[in-house]
């Protein structure tokens, strides 16, 4: 064998691993896993930031100076511009803020996403969409159990009724693009059948688009409530009836519906759970109707959308049944109840959309 032209390189890269020599001129870059590691300390920057107000605080300020910012914040012991300015150093890393000559502003990311009031606010979401902090923590011992210690199931509306109110804004910008890209403008009347429905930002999306459809809402007591504030908020709810309760085992009138809609409630259930719920939709749709089912699906080999990988990772952490759902499933279930015409479409980044037919009668 040649001798290696970088003696020195060679023997400097020659290092132990777990006791073991290994012989490594040119090692693969460590940058994948540095990555992973500053991802906790982003993720906690921007925790923190939305928890002092630092992007409303940024809209608001005049010199936009650390100092500016900290008098803006709303801790009542004030807040210290020496400790304010690396986390704003950290948001400019991130892409959420621009800094020069020392004045710092928002990116139109941040005005949009993190700002309270935001045209498509996120604030509230980044906290609650990981599902309970803790349960992370506790991941390898959930993967030895097979199941989490603490499911959001032992008391849900703890947990859906902060999610369902921070996932509002981008569902129902999901739903309205939607709305839009099917037609539903132009078909009066419609009947909707919302399952799981959280605020019903897809029930409303079809009301306000679809002049004198009407919609049976359903979620569990303790959640369907908020739903009735909200579309009671959009002058929408002499339209709806609630029907609290189990999506499960709800009853659920064949052949009723010209819209059913599954938002982001099959990932929760395990495969048999959401199977069935596919096919209680598909009954309830009525010939010509359509079911909708929103989720973040993974690749069928689980390596492709790796948002929808890390989201059935979520479910098992937090939920005592819940998994990734890939496209293959979806797909073979939507078919296997019936459905015809399926077509996967995402209406926004990272938000997929199957939707399926059930066939005229001939």
């Amino acid at each position: 064998m040649t001798d290696s032209p970088f003696p020195e390189l060679k023997k400097t890269a020659t290092i132990a691993r777990h006791g073991r020599p290994f012989d490594d001129p040119k090692p693969p870059p460590s940058a994948p896993v540095w990555a992973v590691i500053q991802g906790f300390a982003s993720y906690w920057t921007l925790m923190a930031a939305i928890e002092l107000g630092v992007f409303d605080a940024l809209r608001e300020a005049r010199d936009r100076t650390p100092a500016d910012v900290a008098r803006r914040l709303t801790d009542p012991a004030g807040i210290s511009p020496a400790a304010l300015t690396p986390v704003l150093d950290a948001l400019v890393a991130m892409g959420f803020v621009d800094q020069t000559g020392g004045r710092y502003s928002l990116t139109t990311v941040a005005e949009r996403y993190l700002c309270t009031d935001g045209p498509a606010s996120m604030a509230a979401l980044v906290g609650v969409a990981p599902g309970p902090h803790e349960n992370w923590t506790r991941l390898a011992a959930t993967v030895r159990a097979g199941t989490s210690g603490s499911p959001i199931e032992r008391d849900p509306v703890a947990f859906y009724g902060p999610l369902v109110t921070a996932t509002f804004p981008t569902q129902l910008r999901v739903a309205g693009r939607l709305s839009v890209a099917l037609g539903w403008a132009r078909r009066p009347a419609l009947r909707v059948l919302d399952l799981g429905a959280g605020r019903a930002p897809w029930a409303l999306s079809v009301l306000q688009h679809s002049p004198g459809s009407t919609a049976v809402v359903n979620d569990i007591a303790g959640i369907v409530e908020l739903a009735a504030a909200t579309l009671a908020d959009h002058g929408v709810a002499d339209r709806v009836e609630l029907r609290a309760g189990d999506f499960h085992t709800i009853p659920i009138e064949p052949e009723s519906y010209d819209v059913v809609v599954l938002g982001h409630v099959c990932r929760t259930e395990g495969d048999d759970g959401a199977r069935r719920l596919v096919e209680r939709a598909a009954a309830a749709v009525s010939p010509g109707g359509q079911v909708v089912v929103a989720d973040y699906f993974a690749g069928d080999d689980h390596k492709r959308n790796g948002f929808g990988v890390l989201m059935g990772l979520t479910m098992l952490a937090s939920t005592e049944r819940g998994g990734t759902v890939t496209h293959g499933q979806m797909y073979r279930w939507l078919r296997n109840a019936g459905l015809v015409a399926i077509r996967l479409l995402e209406p926004i980044a990272n938000n997929q959309v199957f939707v399926a037919n059930r066939g005229a009668r001939s």
